[in-house]
């Protein structure tokens, strides 16, 4: 329905995400069904919003008036010895985050048993993005963002505005397990115990190439127009579906007829169910995340200077390294070699079909793995 002109609120699910998404209101007379962008502060509203004030990112660009978006479910003990933070993946939310750590029953994180903290991501929509933020800061205009960035706001919040100084867990999934890295060697002293899924501490060479396709396949849309664009880059957003949904599942998953999964006949429709089931991007606030995640690095902070063996021996934090079998950018092999530098993490690998979008929990065998693995930390 047609709430007011330009304004059309759709509901799409699937993959771990779902959301409400709205056609973008620009000058009326330029209105038109096709500009769909995704608005999440104005479909979700279980969430709160802690003022950052005037944050510096690592690039030392200055964002006044900073604004990060979480939920918090459960209650936190006396002790405060029950916070739990769970991290979501790309271009999602703190819905993402929920669904895939605590959605079902008997799930080893549970808002009866723990205090469960969830943020948003600058450039998700709900925090502080190029979507929702005022001129001179919008559009393509919004500052670059690290994982480094993200987390050290997220640290703000746990510390400053909920009195935590212990987590018992972090953990996270795709995006969500960068961040979980980065807890964990950010603030060894106060992170527990951390379970990255299907993430690694430093994105390598041949993910970073793959991430470049994405962003270079919105970017040579003409419509795009470097971002100030007046109408959705559909071309360059098929384009980008057409990539992710290749490289999100595995060989093997498309050996096995895997669309069929998705009430498909045929694999080559596999890029518009991408599209239904992830939901219209807003692309200046997706490049953000995709940025973000081609600078991944564990080291690259004041506290290591670039020491990646250091930075990794630094981690204090009882872990498991989760990665899929199959996860065709997240490689196993990385995640092996990273265990080896943890003093206290083990590598666990998930027997998976689903690739990267096994790491997502949407399948009992992978869910349980996971969860017995959390058990075996925190009990």
């Amino acid at each position: 329905m047609v709430t007011e002109p330009g304004i059309k609120l759709l509901r799409l699910s699937g993959w771990g995400y779902t959301c409400k998404v709205m056609l973008l209101r620009i000058q009326r007379d330029e209105y038109t069904e096709n500009f769909r962008v995704p608005h999440y502060r104005d479909s979700i509203s279980d969430h709160k919003i802690f003022d950052l004030g005037q944050f510096e990112f690592q690039s030392g660009s200055v964002l006044p008036n900073a604004k990060l978006a979480y939920k918090t479910l459960g209650k936190l003990n006396e002790d405060k010895s029950n916070a739990i933070l769970i991290a979501h993946p790309v271009g999602g939310t703190h819905e993402n985050a929920e669904r895939i750590h605590l959605e079902g029953n008997g799930r080893a994180i549970s808002e009866d048993k723990h205090f469960i903290v969830a943020p948003n991501m600058f450039g998700n929509g709900l925090s502080s993005s190029p979507s929702n933020t005022s001129a001179p800061f919008d559009g393509p205009n919004f500052p670059a963002v690290t994982i480094y960035d993200n987390v050290r706001a997220q640290h703000k919040l746990v510390t400053e505005e909920l009195g935590i100084s212990k987590i018992k867990l972090v953990t996270g999934f795709s995006m969500g397990g960068l961040q979980t890295f980065h807890w964990a060697a950010m603030f060894p002293d106060m992170v527990e115990n951390f379970v990255p899924i299907c993430g690694t501490a430093k994105c390598s060479g041949h993910n970073w190439l793959f991430l470049e396709s994405l962003a270079v396949a919105i970017a040579v849309d003409p419509v795009f127009d470097n971002g100030n664009y007046i109408h959705y880059p559909h071309a360059g957003m098929q384009a980008f579906n057409t990539i992710y949904s290749a490289w999100a599942f595995s060989q093997e998953f498309f050996r096995q007829n895997g669309h069929k999964n998705f009430g498909l006949d045929s694999y080559k429709k596999m890029p518009d169910a991408f599209d239904d089931r992830l939901g219209p991007k807003e692309p200046n606030d997706l490049l953000i995340h995709i940025r973000a995640w081609q600078n991944a690095d564990i080291s690259n902070s004041p506290l290591y200077n670039g020491d990646f063996k250091a930075a990794l021996g630094s981690i204090t934090a009882k872990g498991f390294i989760m990665p899929t079998s199959t996860d065709q950018y997240f490689w196993a092999d990385d995640n092996r070699d990273e265990a080896s530098l943890i003093p206290n993490a083990a590598f666990r690998e998930i027997p998976s079909m689903w690739g990267h979008v096994g790491g997502s929990l949407s399948q009992p065998d992978e869910k349980k793995i996971v969860d017995d693995s959390i058990r075996e930390l925190i009990g």
